[in-house]
């Protein structure tokens, strides 16, 4: 059983609110200490990133962040707080100590946001140049539906899918005009948004050398596990021989319903030049 789950089958929420604080603030007075991680999954947001990180975990040459997601250089999910303006200790608070990582072992992170908010790319390149950075993509039609019924579980989407996805580009742009780029309306409304890919993909390009970059889909990812994974272990420099006994997919959505095809075909039209301009930029194409 993880800490985390220990903690909730034995303590109150107050109480765990509270060992979680005095945790963090052990965290923050050692940061100086601690290391930057050496690998970050940039996103993208339900392509598969619970379910990489969670199998990177199992790794031993891998240590993963405190949380999952640290939301550092996107400034995170609060509007009223710039969790990226808090600085480098922060940061690195969420990592482990270096006197006690063995030799050879590296950290890594995973904040599917990162690769969508236009200041993060920039940000890395500045802070951790040498970062390895893992792009895993997903069907940009099949990922804006899963967005849509995230939101709708979450109590944050009243339309009909076929609306949200029509209404969100006046949704999208005033917040993007205004540069509000942890806005919920960029953030949360963006299904169509966060698959145009390539242009995402370019800021990152244009920021690290393209060999410090690794671009994967979700669907090699779970259609071919123990090969994807192999790939990711050589380009983070581990030894790809030590692969993790459960590959089941973490971070399944529950509350899918069937789609129209109306819905299908005005996404698919939507994405057909992006999708076109990301196999351009990548030299290969996938089953999309």
């Amino acid at each position: 059983m993880a800490a985390k789950e220990i903690l909730k089958a034995f303590l109150p929420g107050p109480l765990i609110k509270a060992v979680r604080s005095l945790v963090m603030g052990w965290r923050q007075v050692t940061a100086r200490w601690r290391v930057l991680p050496d690998i970050i999954i940039v996103g993208a947001q339900k392509a598969g990133t619970t379910s990489l990180y969670a199998y990177m975990a199992g790794h031993p040459q891998l240590r993963r962040s405190h949380v999952k997601e640290v939301h550092f250089f996107d400034g995170g999910l609060d509007p009223s707080v710039d969790s990226y303006a808090r600085g480098e200790n922060y940061y690195r608070a969420f990592f482990p100590l270096r006197p006690f990582l063995p030799a050879g072992v590296k950290t890594y992170e995973a904040s599917p946001l990162y690769i969508y908010h236009p200041l993060v790319a920039g940000r890395i390149a500045r802070m951790v140049p040498g970062a390895r950075v893992i792009a895993l993509l997903r069907n940009p039609v099949e990922r804006a539906i899963s967005h849509y019924f995230h939101d709708q579980r979450a109590g944050r989407e009243p339309l009909p899918i076929l609306e949200a996805m029509q209404a969100e580009d006046d949704r999208v742009a005033a917040a993007a005009a205004r540069k509000d780029f942890n806005s919920p309306d960029f953030i949360e409304r963006s299904y169509k948004s966060r698959g145009l890919y390539a242009q995402q993909l370019q800021r990152y390009y244009d920021q690290l050398p393209e060999e410090q970059v690794l671009v994967l889909s979700a669907e090699e990812l779970f259609s071919r596990p123990k090969e994807t994974l192999e790939r990711v272990y050589d380009f983070c420099g581990v030894d790809s021989g030590k692969l993790p006994a459960d590959l089941t997919p973490r971070n399944v959505g529950s509350n899918r319903r069937d789609v129209d095809d109306d819905v299908y075909t005005y996404l698919s039209e939507y994405f057909r030049q992006p999708n076109e301009a990301l196999f351009e930029l990548l030299g290969r194409r996938f089953d999309w």
